[in-house]
């Protein structure tokens, strides 16, 4: 059984965070699971994931992957016509789409196909400014110079 929930006394609370709302109340509204192809993914580390998808029968040539800030798109479509006369057909050949919503300075750093799995490698990479670094504290007692007093105007012209 699924619930709505109202996400607005967090929207008026919170600052810099839509975001993250905006994501939370477009999970709450998908309906239907598509499970095809079916994925993996991992953590690696604190910084680097893993996503592993299983897309046999498919060539480089046919998987497109598309990254924009925040948003990894994954889609893949077959080329060519279909020869045969199939009494069954239980090997997808459909086109896909998979989206992977990503957080922020979160890149893609490789991807590969292998044996019909599509791994691509994800490492957060923090700006400098944005890393953890020590401040120094100061005594709070600063002497001010002795002698002249700061001038906080500029100079003043006779007329």
């Amino acid at each position: 059984m699924r619930t709505n929930m109202d996400f607005s006394p967090l929207f008026r609370s919170s600052v810099g965070f839509d975001r993250v709302l905006d994501l939370l109340e477009n999970a709450s509204r998908i309906q239907s699971i598509d499970n095809w192809p079916p994925y993996d993914i991992v953590r690696e580390g604190d910084d680097a994931y893993r996503i592993t998808m299983a897309i046999a029968g498919f060539s480089p040539e046919e998987i497109t992957l598309t990254y924009k800030p925040n948003l990894l798109l994954v889609s893949g479509a077959k080329g060519g016509k279909d020869e045969g006369n199939y009494l069954h057909r239980g090997i997808a050949k459909g086109a896909f789409e998979r989206r992977f919503e990503l957080a922020d300075f979160v890149e893609v750093a490789n991807a590969s196909l292998e044996n019909g799995l599509l791994t691509i490698e994800l490492k957060r990479e923090l700006p400098e400014q944005m890393k953890p670094r020590r401040i120094e504290i100061g005594t709070g007692t600063t002497q001010q110079p002795q002698g002249e007093p700061k001038q906080i105007e500029g100079q003043k012209q006779a007329a």
